[in-house]
């Protein structure tokens, strides 16, 4: 089992402490919130998105260490990824840790720092919470678009 110290290793405290994108914004096309009933962490997201990608991001992060450093990276990547990508890396994350696969690469590739919290399955969802909040933001403008589709047909 990892111990505490590859947990909250200087690395993590570099990531939490370089966040990013920490304003909510004025006029989202979605927003979403994932809380941990387990340690009382929150994040909120906002989102701007345009043909499948994200073109603006804001956030509230009122969590522990480990999700601080989780949003830290997800903010210093997300915008211009495409929600096909964000999904993949919040599988990627959740395969990570829950059953010990690789982490995520590419542009987000910092998050394999977080790999040690596999052993600490209390956890997971805190360090999970952003990806929870983004997929749900994703899943909302994805649904706003097929109503919008959907009018415009009738």
């Amino acid at each position: 089992m990892a111990d505490l110290d590859e947990i909250y290793n200087t690395r993590i405290l570099e990531l939490a402490g370089a966040m990013t994108h920490g304003e909510r914004l004025a006029d989202p096309d979605a927003t979403a919130t994932a809380h941990s009933k387990l340690c009382g962490s929150t994040i909120t997201v906002d989102i701007i998105a345009e043909n499948g990608r994200v073109t603006d991001y804001g956030q509230t992060v009122k969590a522990c260490l480990l999700g601080q450093a989780a949003a830290s990276v997800m903010a210093q990547h997300i915008v211009g990824s495409s929600f096909a990508e964000l999904r993949q890396v919040a599988a990627d994350m959740r395969a990570m840790l829950k059953n010990d696969a690789a982490a995520p690469g590419g542009r987000f590739a910092d998050l394999a720092v977080l790999a040690p919290v596999r052993a600490y399955k209390a956890r997971h969802a805190s360090t999970l919470l952003v990806f929870d909040a983004v997929e749900r933001a994703l899943d909302d403008v994805e649904a706003k678009s097929a109503v919008k589709v959907a009018a415009s047909v009738l």
